[in-house]
C-alpha cells in the first residue's frame, strides 16, 4: 500500500487530493472510497494509506486506511 497526506478534502464538493509520501503526483481521492473504506471525512495533513485504481486512464486512491 502507498502512504501520503491529505492535501486538502471537500465533503461538500465531495473530492479531494492526496500527497503521496514518496512525492510523485498528487492522487484523486472521492467520497466514494471513503464510504467503502469506512471513514466519514478527511482532514487536511492526515496521514493515509491507500491502493491506487486506473479506471479510463485515471488514477485514485482507494481502500483508504487512516495512519495513527
Amino acid at each position: 500500500m502507498a502512504t501520503g497526506k491529505v492535501k486538502w478534502f471537500n465533503s461538500t464538493k465531495g473530492y479531494g487530493f492526496i500527497t503521496p509520501d514518496d512525492n510523485s503526483k498528487d492522487i484523486f481521492v472521492h467520497l466514494s472510497a471513503l464510504g467503502k473504506s469506512g471513514i466519514s471525512n478527511l482532514r487536511d495533513g492526515q496521514s493515509i494509506s491507500y491502493e491506487i485504481e486506473e479506471n479510463r486512464g485515471k488514477q485514485s486512491a482507494v481502500n483508504l486506511k487512516i495512519i495513527g
